[in-house]
């Protein structure tokens, strides 16, 4: 698999937040194809134990900087992906201000440096930029419902304005720039702490607690595995020409979060059962991705069921929770709901 238009020579990538969840899967995607990777991580929700692992590989090297602070590489760079920032509620509120200027200082700092070196660049936006989405599913044409002055307003705007410096430098020649709007994303390598309903639920289910469900658990989510994701980000860089759009990037298939829920106590040997909390403020009712722009121009889509990635990260989530614990393999006739519901 190549990467970019420029030759099929091995490239050098940067990947911002690449000791994150995402990222650090693209960082082993790239090493494991033969490219240099530069992973930028501050640290500040990556983890060192996420890319450890190289270390010593001739082609990784890191840079621990906060991509707000000017970011200057000697060497020749071919392709950045910028994951830098704090992706789910608990960290971004933790200082929103920061949140806010990753998203605005930090792009156009990595937008600037992709300019410097002609390199191309994509940039990891968010179904958030939707808001509370009054349309359903999502299409890209949509502008959103968000809440500007709310307390997931420095995530949902601050990615708004990122994209918006995106296409002003792609409009004004200045840098191949693309955006991809991902949608709620799960794997092996999530912080077990990072508030986002599959950790939570997973975890809890694992230490013998209640699931914490918000509302009624009647709103929906559409779950991507993170193997998934990291194709569609791939594509992204791949595609040519640049359509100057920006692309949903997720798992159509849509699961209120009670089904999630049931799911997951199919699937792990537990006692819990299912605690129902207020609803947080702002939090979205529904969402799923129309991703026919993907389909059409990126000839991506998603191949993993809801079911068989929850197994790959029940098994992640054990070891942390320091429990030997083989998740349960579903019973036949449930194996064969599950996996039709959630195939493509």
């Amino acid at each position: 698999m190549s990467i970019g238009t420029k030759s099929n020579t091995k490239k050098t990538i940067v990947v911002t937040g690449g000791a994150g969840f995402i990222g650090s899967h693209l960082c082993e995607f790239f090493l494991a194809q033969g490219y240099k990777v530069i992973c930028i991580d501050n640290y500040l929700t990556g983890s060192k134990n996420n890319i450890d692992r190289w270390k010593d590989h001739a082609k990784f090297k890191l840079i621990e900087q906060d991509i707000c602070e000017t970011i200057e590489i000697d060497e020749p760079i071919d392709c950045i992906y910028n994951l830098a920032c704090p992706a789910s509620p608990v960290h971004y509120q933790a200082d929103p201000v920061h949140t806010m200027m990753s998203n605005v200082l930090g792009t156009r700092n990595l937008l600037l440096l992709a300019e410097q070196h002609g390199a191309t660049f994509v940039q990891a936006s968010t179904s958030e930029v939707y808001g509370d989405p009054e349309q359903h599913p999502q299409l890209e044409t949509y502008w959103g419902h968000v809440n500007c002055t709310g307390p997931r307003a420095c995530y949902d705007e601050g990615k708004r304005a990122a994209e918006a410096l995106c296409f002003d430098f792609f409009r004004a020649g200045r840098v191949d720039a693309r955006v991809a709007r991902i949608f709620n994303t799960y794997g092996p390598r999530m912080q077990p702490d990072d508030g986002r309903i599959i950790s939570n639920l997973v975890m809890q289910a694992l230490k013998g607690e209640p699931l914490t469900v918000y509302g009624s658990g009647n709103q929906t989510r559409s779950f991507c595995y993170v193997s998934d994701m990291v194709r569609g980000l791939v594509a992204m860089m791949e595609m040519s020409p640049n359509r100057g759009l920006p692309i949903n990037l997720g798992n159509p298939q849509e699961f209120t979060i009670n089904e999630l829920a049931e799911l997951v106590l199919v699937l792990v040997p537990t006692t819990s059962k299912i605690l129902y909390k207020p609803l947080p403020a702002d939090d979205p009712q529904r969402r799923k991705p129309d991703i026919s722009r993907a389909r059409e121009i990126l000839k991506w889509q998603p191949r993993v069921p809801l079911a068989e990635g929850l197994l790959k990260t029940i098994g992640w989530f054990s070891q942390i929770a320091n429990r030997r614990v083989v998740p349960q393999k579903l019973k036949p006739a449930a194996a064969k709901e599950s996996l039709a519901r959630s195939a493509i």
